[in-house]
């Protein structure tokens, strides 16, 4: 790690602790030549993953669109958010654990109606109300039955 003071590539570090979110390592250098200290951040670096959408688009993974749309479904329901925000991190751990760099946006869509079924069938039916396209009652209560026999 270069000096940001004189240059020097040569440095010791005196002090390293975990941030307090817990993703990231600060560490407290010294450079060996000029003795100023700096602070550095050490971090995991994750390929960034594309999401393809039914348009055949391809855009950035965003958490919060997700978030979003599980805390619409869930809205007026007994649902805790510390449920939404562990549905949201084991979507992402799939997601991640997947290995691949591209996950289509109904692999996503299924991933939060499965989770939301465990979670609050109510919750569930609107996100697959919204998620499925429902075109007349008949299509809505053919998922009905699915949740029922499940």
């Amino acid at each position: 790690m270069k000096c940001m003071y004189c240059g020097c590539s040569d440095s010791k570090v005196i002090d390293s602790r975990a941030t307090e979110d817990g993703l990231s390592i600060r560490r407290r250098r010294e450079c060996s030549e000029c003795g100023r200290r700096f602070t550095t951040y050490e971090t995991i670096e994750t390929t960034p993953i594309l999401v393809i959408k039914s348009s055949g688009m391809r855009e950035v993974f965003d958490e919060n669109k997700i978030k979003n749309g599980i805390i619409k479904s869930c809205e007026k329901r007994p649902v805790p958010m510390y449920k939404i925000d562990k549905l949201i991190d084991d979507i992402k751990k799939q997601i991640y654990n997947s290995l691949d760099q591209e996950v289509t946006s109904k692999q996503i869509g299924e991933m939060v109606m499965e989770g939301l079924r465990d979670i609050d069938e109510v919750a569930y039916v609107r996100f697959a109300s919204v998620y499925r396209s429902f075109k007349d009652v008949s299509s809505f209560m053919k998922e009905l039955e699915k949740l029922i026999k499940k």
